[in-house]
């Protein structure tokens, strides 16, 4: 029987070529990682952060832990159990070591720093220190199913991170943050709760990165500031704030910044006498504030849903969009204190209540 020879196709070539590859490649030269290591009770957390590599998940089981943390790693998802952190007896100095001071202006010490490389740093002037440069982001964190109780500083903290999502934490009585992103990229914290003691305990939630950070669906209470928008194009959404004296504050030159579907009531009545506002948009440009309901800020009868005004470092509150917010049971819904150009209009508030009063429906 004669047999025909047939030539071989360019494709088959390259698909036998592909088969004898696939089957030659050892199974270590797969580059994905999910290797799941456990913290039990009694263990160092710190100490497994320290082993850990890209792609590894660290579980820590139910218990209290009395550690301050700290990630340097790329890729790491820490994932808590039950976990409580607390302050240890004594600290070591990280790069959030001191990032904020205390009334009293001594340092103060982070429960969980992440951060990145070669971070410059400006000396502390007020409320917390500002990065200048960052040489390489730390990317790709996740930090979710913790309770973070009372540290010095802040509970939670971002210094240079890219990509670095907080969510479904329990962070309460952080002295001056609950939660602060400084010099980041792409910072997510959502669905956490944060609660303070009243009015001591200085800012729940604050942005101040260098680009896209993104608050939502977080429940905020018995802070002086809940939420402090110092980033441009920030986003601060869906979330829950009661009991603080200032709700949202979107802070004087900030750009674009978005103040969205945010229900905000009540005023922690330990404030100070000039501070209680819902929603204070202070010398900011093109913040887009919509969709928001504040209702029961009430303060001697100098309680403001929102506020627009000037700033008296001489920012000026420039094309700001205030539309189709809620405002009820305030001492006044609305009052504006620029005479610059900004877009109010079909808000449902009181016009008796509203300074000047045509921006109600």
């Amino acid at each position: 029987m004669l047999h025909r020879s047939y030539p071989i196709s360019g494709l088959s070539q390259l698909m036998i070529l592909l088969a004898a590859l696939l089957f030659f490649v050892p199974a270590t030269a797969s580059p994905s990682r999910n290797n799941c290591k456990r913290v039990k009770s009694g263990q160092s957390i710190q100490k497994a952060i320290d082993l850990a590599r890209e792609g590894d998940r660290i579980e820590v089981e139910h218990g209290v832990y009395y550690e301050q943390l700290t990630i340097k790693t790329d890729g790491i998802s820490l994932i808590g159990k039950g976990a409580i952190l607390k302050p240890p007896q004594a600290f070591y100095e990280n790069l959030c070591t001191g990032l904020s001071q205390t009334l009293e202006n001594k340092s103060t010490e982070a429960g969980i720093c992440i951060h990145g490389k070669h971070i410059e740093l400006e000396e502390y002037v007020q409320e917390h220190r500002k990065v200048i440069s960052v040489g390489r982001y730390i990317k790709n964190i996740s930090v979710t199913g913790f309770t973070v109780d009372g540290f010095s500083g802040e509970n939670i903290v971002v210094v240079g991170g890219q990509g670095v999502k907080v969510s479904k934490n329990t962070l309460n009585n952080g002295g001056r943050y609950g939660f602060l992103t400084v010099g980041s990229k792409d910072t997510l914290a959502e669905r956490n709760t944060i609660s303070g003691d009243g009015p001591a305990y200085f800012i729940a939630m604050c942005m101040d990165d260098h680009s896209s950070p993104q608050f939502s669906t977080n429940n905020i209470s018995d802070y002086f500031i809940a939420l402090c928008t110092q980033t441009s194009g920030g986003i601060v959404k869906n979330n829950i704030v009661e009991n603080c004296c200032l709700g949202v504050f979107v802070d004087p030159r900030i750009q674009g910044a978005k103040v969205i579907g945010n229900h905000i009531s009540k005023r922690n009545p330990a404030c100070p006498d000039m501070f209680g506002v819902g929603i204070l948009i202070s010398g900011a440009i093109e913040t887009i504030v919509e969709e928001n309901t504040v209702e029961g800020i009430h303060n001697k009868g100098t309680g403001v849903g929102i506020y627009l005004a000037d700033d008296l470092s001489g920012a000026v509150a420039l094309n700001n969009v205030v539309r189709k917010n809620i405002l009820r049971n305030n001492d006044y819904d609305i009052i504006v204190a620029s005479n610059a150009t900004n877009d109010l209009g079909k808000n449902q508030c009181d016009p008796a209540k509203s300074v000047p009063g045509n921006y109600c429906v």
